[in-house]
């Protein structure tokens, strides 16, 4: 077996792999960016080698410099998990160059793939079913148009290098077309440096469900249970469960046989993952070959009890396959929910910030956190916005799907905005609970989905004043300056011949609110919205024991740069304290405008100055963690001025461009 191996990665599948490796008692190299110096796969690995600058085209995605710190400290194998080079063929072969050992299929294989039309050539070949649609070398617009009025709207266009969503856009009428089809054609570029379109018929209800196989290089194929991963946002999974619900054995078994094929049919070697698409009358197609592991791999190990990360090590060390197709097994149920710094209410904008404060779900046998981060970590504009994936296993669907609720719903994150209600909302919405899948799942119950958490003030007020006053009592322990024996450095209101009693405006809910709290020795009385409240109880750390009439409960406090989130059984509670009213105002007025709605890079300007628009008119396309966002005019107008050029980085919230209303022109 190899003694040293190096990532090419960065992140939870670096961390990821770096578990496996030194289980095996295989040291391991990480590379870094400037902006992941401190990161904690860098932490993790036994050493790490530093390749550039924080963009990836500067350092993850620079081949020469990977090889050379594999060379530079004597590693004998690269995993390149997925992302990144992890699907490069010339990658795998400059490794094989220079006597490194490619944890990962052979090259020829790789290209085989990596080219979406080239792909179902090679599937139609081996008699694999695929999706009716234009695979053709010609691009001319006009072509892949009328390739799609031929067959029909609603179709898809896919970037044939792509990957992860990218380069991918649902054309629903002829109207969309020209517009959807240069977004898809930049994004791709931009992605993979291949702009190469293809075109499908898109299937109106279709499932997706994917197959991992496994290929040694002795002749040995198997297939490892497959995975339903038909919940998607912007063609990118979000929730992923295994094995697929309500497939018969027999179907089960001609899904595997067929990626078994279709792995076959390019000579492959190591884990792959064949994807197919699922229709209502149990017919499928394939739609492509991921020649890497899958962001989604847990599932597949929770129900097989097999680390496949071992597999790849074992496989690329020139051993057998672990196990025949007999001897796999598959036993209950699991699934993989993947949080994100990004906000559904905003159409999955990606986030920034930092995690301020991060407190994961204990792990057990029943549920596991695959992540790269920790608490104080950046989420920075640079890379994908992933900061963990859950993951939970139980004996059966329904027992899984309690744990999965169970654990989002006692995942504390602040600094940034996260996806994690959402996730909870779906994974308790009545459709998913009852496994009516498909790929249009989200936009089918968007109601269900994007709501806010009802709220009850009556109870959230009085808790988080009590909250607030215990962190104060916290602090003034701990601070070195304060005088304890002085009146004046009291947290207990003390007042001559006067009730103990805080006055307080905190701001909850999108509203300021006038709390009054008496405080009796240990005892609070809470006076909010004309009801009072008694509650007793401590903080400790940053957990919080409280007793409030009657009901005893625990919660956790958070403390953020805008204030606290105070995280209950039931949800969590952001609020902060409204100062003092002092009489002065903020002068600043911000200049009328438009303006970016993350850090990221501005890719294209649509329209020219001086332009005349009418309102939803594109009007330039932002890039940020390896997703396009397009600005849109807010009404009818003219665009007056950019304030940046294609290339320039931008701010969160900063200007973009000056824009007239046409009522105002």
């Amino acid at each position: 077996m190899f003694n040293k191996i190096l990532i090419a990665n960065r992140g939870e599948i670096a961390c990821r792999v770096i578990k496996t490796a030194r289980r095996m008692g295989i040291a391991t190299v990480a590379v870094y960016s400037d902006a992941d110096r401190e990161a904690l796969h860098v932490r993790l690995a036994d050493e790490a080698i530093h390749i550039g600058a924080a963009p990836a085209r500067e350092s993850y995605l620079l081949a020469d410099r990977v090889i050379q710190a594999a060379k530079t400290t004597g590693a004998q194998a690269i995993h390149p998990g997925y992302g990144f080079l992890s699907e490069n063929a010339n990658f795998a072969r400059d490794c094989s160059a220079a006597d490194i050992c490619f944890i990962g299929p052979p090259p020829t294989a790789i290209e085989a793939m990596g080219s979406k039309s080239a792909a179902k050539e090679i599937m139609e070949a081996a008699s694999v079913p695929v999706v009716p649609g234009y695979h053709g070398a010609d691009q001319d617009p006009a072509i892949i148009r009328a390739a799609s009025e031929e067959m029909g709207y609603p179709v898809l266009l896919k970037a044939t290098a792509g990957g992860g969503g990218k380069g991918m856009r649902q054309v629903g009428s002829g109207d969309e077309f020209e517009e959807a089809l240069a977004s898809a054609k930049r994004e791709s570029l931009a992605s993979f440096g291949d702009d190469t379109m293809l075109v499908e018929k898109y299937l109106t209800k279709p499932r997706h469900v994917e197959v991992q196989v496994f290929c040694d290089s002795l002749g040995n194929a198997v297939y490892l249970a497959e995975r339903d991963c038909s919940v998607q946002r912007r063609h990118q999974k979000v929730i992923e469960e295994a094995p697929a619900p309500g497939l018969s054995t027999r179907l089960r078994e001609q899904m595997g046989e067929t990626a078994i094929k279709a792995a076959l049919a390019i000579d492959y070697r190591g884990a792959g993952t064949v994807e197919f698409l699922l229709d209502e009358d149990s017919s499928f197609y394939f739609m492509e070959m991921n020649t890497r592991l899958q962001v989604e791999h847990p599932v597949t190990e929770m129900v097989t009890g097999q680390d496949l990360v071992e597999w790849q090590l074992r496989v690329a060390y020139g051993e057998e396959l672990p196990l025949e197709q007999a001897d796999i097994c598959i036993n209950g149920h699991a699934f993989e929910a993947r949080i994100y710094a990004e906000d559904p209410n905003s159409d999955f904008l990606p986030a920034t910030g930092t995690l301020s404060f991060l407190q994961p779900p204990e792990e057990s046998t029943h549920l596991r956190v695959d992540t790269g981060v920790c608490q104080g970590d950046e989420v920075s504009m640079y890379y994908d916005p992933m900061i963990a994936k859950l993951i939970v296993w139980d004996d059966s669907r329904e027992s899984a799907l309690h744990r999965l609720a169970l654990a989002l719903s006692t995942y504390r994150i602040s600094g940034t905005v996260t996806n994690l209600d959402f996730l909870y909302n779906l994974a308790t919405s009545a459709p998913f609970v009852a496994a009516q899948l498909d790929t249009g799942f989200i936009e089918k119950h968007h109601s269900l989905i994007f709501h806010d958490r009802p709220q009850d003030l009556n109870e959230e007020l009085p808790l988080a004043a009590f909250a607030l006053l215990r962190y104060r009592h916290a602090q003034n322990k701990t601070d070195a300056d304060i005088d304890r024996w002085s009146p004046w450095s009291s947290s207990s209101a003390w007042r001559l011949n006067e009730p103990h009693m805080h006055r307080l405006t905190l701001h909850c809910q999108q509203q300021d609110h006038a709390v009054e709290i008496e405080q009796q020795g240990e005892r609070f009385i809470v006076s909010a919205g004309g009801r009072l409240t008694h509650l007793s109880g401590e903080l400790e750390g940053d957990t919080l024991h409280v007793e409030m009439d009657g009901h005893r409960q625990r919660g956790v406090l958070a403390c953020t740069d805008d204030g606290f989130t105070l995280y209950l059984a039931r949800g969590a509670c952001h609020f902060h304290e409204v100062p003092p009213d002092t009489g002065e105002t903020d002068q600043s007025d911000a200049q009328a405008g438009l303006t970016a709605p993350m850090n990221g890079t501005l890719v294209a300007l649509l329209v020219e100055p001086g332009a005349e628009v009418d309102a939803n008119a594109a009007l330039l396309v932002m890039e940020a963690m390896k997703m396009e966002h397009t600005i849109r005019a807010p009404v009818a107008g003219r665009v007056e001025h950019f304030h940046y050029q294609v290339g320039d980085l931008v701010d969160g919230g900063a200007e973009l461009l000056d824009f007239t209303p046409a009522e105002e022109a």
